[in-house]
């Protein structure tokens, strides 16, 4: 491909920038039904799912290095703008903006349409507060072949920015599921044919002493970052899994603990297949 030495691009209006700006706020975001999507990555991975993505804003100095991305907005149909360094950095609550963010429109599903008879590794969020661990955990679920991420009605708002950052793009590959209570989720993925596991860094069943169990069909329950899952939410579960710690650390990050069962999982799984 033959990079041309100037790239012209339109401006947006001050109409555009200020809905832009709103979806900075939850507020914003809800009545709209839109979010942002910032960085190479992630916003690549948005113009890739077909009718996500509204617009996409390119800072100026950085446009030639986006040419990519700015012939992917034209071959999906999506408008693309050239903005300053100032105008970019009030649609981005980053300290050093990447040079490049787009609007999406809200794309998760209902749980019936994200579940099936196929289902066979999900992750339930119950109460998960953090914008960082939902995101890592999403992109987790992505990695290791997740059919579907559940976010219960008390955790985070998955389009928060700092959730969409740190899901790297993995929110536009697999079924995302919001604002559902746990005990919906958990019978749903039950009849859906899956074992229920809920995570707990005390107590439990071992994760290396279900080799047996591991590779059928399972949803896994994180719980909150503080506090867990409480014990009404582990009597939900058909077992309680801990994950062993052989060194000093005292536990594990949330995402992390994720990322180590869903692998475990897959891997069992992709075994017994």
């Amino acid at each position: 491909m033959t990079v041309p030495s100037a790239l012209e691009l339109p401006e947006p209006s001050q109409s555009m920038l200020r809905a832009a700006r709103a979806l900075q706020r939850r507020r914003g975001r809800k009545e709209a039904g839109k979010f942002l999507v910032e960085g190479r990555q992630a916003v690549r991975e948005a113009l890739g799912m077909p009718g996500a993505v509204e617009a996409v804003f390119f800072r100026w100095s950085e446009a030639l290095d986006n040419i990519d991305l700015v012939e992917a907005a034209q071959a999906a149909g999506v408008a693309y703008y050239g903005v300053s360094e100032q105008n970019l950095a009030t649609i981005t609550d980053t300290v050093t903006p990447q040079g490049v963010v787009a609007v999406a429109r809200e794309i998760d599903v209902p749980l019936a349409e994200a579940l099936g008879p196929n289902s066979s590794l999900v992750v339930i969020c119950a109460q998960v507060r953090d914008p960082g661990n939902a995101g890592t955990v999403i992109r987790c679920a992505d990695a290791f072949g997740a059919d579907a991420v559940i976010l219960s009605s008390d955790s985070v708002e998955v389009y928060n920015p700092k959730t969409v950052r740190a899901s790297v793009g993995s929110i536009f590959h697999l079924p995302v599921v919001v604002g559902v209570e746990l005990a919906e989720a958990i019978e749903a993925c039950r009849a859906a044919g899956m074992q229920i596991f809920a995570t707990d860094g005390a107590e439990g069943t071992e994760l290396t002493g279900l080799s047996a169990e591991l590779g059928r069909p399972t949803a896994w329950v994180m719980g909150n970052e503080s506090w867990g899952l409480p014990i009404e939410h582990l009597q939900l579960a058909d077992r309680t899994v801990a994950v062993p710690i052989y060194g000093k650390a005292e536990s594990l990050n949330l995402a992390t603990a994720a990322a180590v069962c869903l692998y475990t999982s897959a891997s069992a799984q992709r075994a017994s297949n």
